[in-house]
């Protein structure tokens, strides 16, 4: 047995179980609570199983899930930066680098590059699997904003122009969630969890 291999490896697994203790924006649609980046991860997995026939073009399912479950894993060092706050988006990528050089180098060298790989490929979005675990990325935070009145959307007031602005690029990967998610939009306006323009 290669104990350095198998020790790195557990090293990476009890490492990544700080994501849990990172916390995005949104609330969970049933709990008042903030939701965890490692929730989030596993909750986009679940929806690529479900809605990959949703996607603009097949894709390869086993990828997207790899990419899903990969792709929020730097936040544990660079934190969860926040989609609407321009300027912590300026050296975001900088810092997410930085992050997925330390977090992904605990692994054995061949894992290391598998998993950095993947983390690149999603941030990229030019495959399809990028494109579709994109779409779905940017859907989930839509449908807990809209479960739960808003809530977040209106701490922060965000506007309408601002949720399709930062979500356009889901119909790259797709078209039929991205109608979808103009249909909530829209009702989100209807119903006052949104506003088309901003404050005064």
């Amino acid at each position: 047995m290669n104990t350095e291999r198998l020790h790195r490896q557990i090293a990476f697994i009890l490492e990544i179980d700080r994501l849990k203790s990172v916390l995005r924006r949104t609330y969970l649609v049933n709990d008042p609570r903030h939701e965890n980046s490692a929730e989030h991860s596993w909750h986009l997995a679940m929806m690529a199983l479900l809605l990959a026939e949703h996607a603009n073009v097949e894709v390869n399912l086993l990828s997207v899930l790899k990419m899903l479950l990969v792709h929020d894993i730097v936040e544990i060092d660079a934190g969860d930066t926040y989609c609407y706050d321009a300027v912590g988006s300026e050296d975001k990528a900088a810092r997410e680098e930085q992050a997925a050089q330390r977090i992904f180098g605990l692994l054995p060298d061949d894992q290391q590059a598998e998993l950095h790989q993947l983390w690149t490929e999603f941030e990229a979005r030019v495959t399809p699997e990028a494109k579709f675990a994109a779409a779905l990325d940017r859907l989930m935070p839509i449908l807990h904003n809209y479960h739960t009145e808003g809530r977040s959307w209106i701490d922060h007031r965000i506007t309408s122009a601002q949720v399709r602005e930062r979500n356009r690029h889901a119909e790259e990967g797709s078209e039929t969630l991205w109608a979808y998610v103009e249909e909530i939009i829209a009702d989100a306006v209807k119903q006052g969890y949104l506003t088309e323009a901003g404050p005064k």
